[in-house]
């Protein structure tokens, strides 16, 4: 689980099922981070534009587009980023 506290008090986190309980906690806004989709010839793709981020892959599992999205948002987020 990833969550960052920034020092206004907002939280931004990677959803997952497993945090739904963290919604009951206040207002919640939820937004895509990605589009992650299969290409032509069957491999994957996730693409950050909605973060304005890279088109990364092509990969050839979705799990493996989703794990590069994961750690894409993680280095993002560490960094500071205000999105």
């Amino acid at each position: 689980m990833f969550v960052w506290i920034r020092p206004d008090g907002t939280v931004h986190l990677v959803y997952d099922d497993a945090l739904r309980g963290l919604l009951a906690l206040g207002p919640a806004a939820i937004r895509r981070a990605s589009h992650v989709e299969p290409t032509p010839d069957g491999q994957w793709t996730a693409d950050l534009g909605p973060m304005e981020g890279p088109v990364l892959g092509p990969f050839a599992t979705r799990a493996a587009a989703l794990e590069a999205e994961q750690m894409w948002l993680v280095h993002h987020f560490a960094s500071g980023h205000p999105q």
